[in-house]
């Protein structure tokens, strides 16, 4: 549910986002007269003395202003139908409320302001692109990559209006790109123009297609990959889990064997070997039962656990741990699931080993704090720590720095997840990392006395 209500909320931002670019784009003329878009001054300058160069520059001027003028207005569009099409779940609506808003728009800065955009065939060509793009990158892309091949096809279809030959089919008919077409056929300069005009509308046109073929295989590929991993990981789980569940049939024997021993056996040493057996059997019933199923829950003391860790990690090996944990965390009971704790720290500590392995006095530490009914496992290390770049990344399935499957933290951050948690790092380039695992809920306030 809380996830739900987040992503609503978010998808409110985005449309207040995308209401404000629309305003941005109709109240912008008020701000960008001829002056102020430095259009003036050319225009002075080709009134004065006409000059190809001067009229190439000022064709180059208008277009990246009506570019700039454009883009809120089709970029804030799009977002709305973007959100408004998820919202109510329906995709054709992403397409039609920029098709039914842009126009009605253009009337209204028409109306009520002294610059005058003239919506003619391009903008009808910039419509049909908006419609078409969806189908050509079949909805892999999200809004800043769209953004971006908009940009290049709003450029590239501006530059047709200074094409002189295309004015009597609907392009450049506002009153800046009418003059420079003027003067280029006043100059006899009207092919050059145009030559120059139709080259950059190819270029930025093909570009927005090639770049939009790019952006789609390299999604495509990025989520192949993701699957990749997933089938992989879920294989590798599907193999361990049928493993474990062999081990109980060989369990099960032995313990009958045991009742076995114990009921013909009437020697105190054999029943005490007996029940010893029989406690270490149930044990790792219990084991493999945490191991089988991820909701399976025991209640166990923070020492207790920490101990646990320990003996898994440092087994037969002369590393060592420090530790950091709360008073009488004998006392401390929490409710977990043992073993994919234990896993994930391990990982943690494999990590942070793995950290410091080219430090002369390399630390790694297991930290314990309790904040009410939450329970927070860390492990820390004094290596060169993680930018801020690394850490955005390291939660993606796949990605890591030591060549390596890359399946560690997603393994950390799905076993928090099951515990009602969640995984935090504090870290920094050069200084101390802290991966943080929040255990909500985790405390057994019943038998813990903090």
């Amino acid at each position: 549910m809380f996830k739900k209500n987040r992503g609503k909320k978010i998808m409110w931002i985005w449309i207040i986002l995308s209401l404000i670019l629309i305003c941005v784009g109709i109240v912008m003329p008020y701000g960008l007269n001829v002056e102020q878009r430095g259009l003036e001054k050319l225009m002075i300058d080709m009134e004065k003395k006409p000059n190809g160069n001067t009229l190439l520059i000022l064709a180059f001027a208008v277009v990246a202003s009506n570019t700039i003028h454009a883009l809120p207005i089709y970029l804030g569009t799009i977002l709305l139908g973007n959100e408004i099409g998820k919202l109510l779940n329906r995709n054709w609506v992403k397409i039609i409320i920029p098709l039914f808003l842009i126009p009605p728009i253009y009337i209204v800065i028409n109306t009520f302001t002294e610059f005058k955009p003239h919506f003619g065939t391009p903008a009808l060509l910039i419509l049909l692109f908006i419609i078409l793009t969806p189908f050509f990158e079949k909805r892999q892309l999200g809004f800043f990559m769209r953004s971006i091949i908009l940009i290049h096809i709003l450029f590239g279809v501006q530059w047709l209006d200074e094409v002189p030959f295309l004015t009597q089919y609907g392009f450049g008919h506002g009153p800046i790109s009418s003059k420079v077409k003027q003067w280029a056929i006043e100059m006899s300069f009207n092919q050059t123009l145009s030559l120059y005009a139709i080259v950059l509308c190819s270029i930025f046109i093909v570009n927005a297609f090639i770049l939009t073929g790019y952006m789609v295989r390299w999604k495509i590929i990025q989520e192949f990959h993701q699957i990749e991993l997933e089938a992989l990981e879920a294989r590798s789980n599907k193999e361990a889990l049928n493993l474990v569940h062999d081990l109980k049939t060989p369990l099960t024997s032995m313990e009958g064997l045991i009742s076995l021993i114990s009921l013909y056996n009437n020697h105190p040493k054999v029943s005490e070997y007996c029940h010893n057996i029989t406690l270490s059997i149930n044990s790792m019933n219990k084991m493999i039962s945490e191991i089988l199923y991820n909701n399976h829950m025991s209640t166990c003391s923070l020492k207790e656990l920490v101990d646990y860790i320990i003996s898994s990690r440092l087994s037969g090996t002369d590393k060592k741990i420090n530790l950091e944990l709360p008073d009488k965390s004998e006392d401390i009971m929490i409710s977990i699931n043992k073993i994919r704790i234990t896993r994930a720290i391990v990982n943690l500590i494999n990590n942070a080993f793995d950290a410091i392995k080219d430090i002369p006095k390399g630390k790694v530490t297991i930290k314990t704090k309790v904040q009410g009914d939450q329970l927070l496992l860390g492990v820390s290390d004094n290596g060169l720590g993680i930018s801020t770049k690394e850490r955005d990344k390291i939660w993606q399935a796949g990605y890591s720095t030591k060549h390596q499957s890359g399946i560690g933290l997603s393994f950390v951050y799905q076993v928090a997840k099951e515990h009602n948690g969640k995984v935090s790092v504090e870290s920094s380039s050069g200084q101390e990392t802290v991966f943080w695992i929040h255990l909500l809920g985790g405390i057994d306030n019943e038998n813990s006395s903090h």
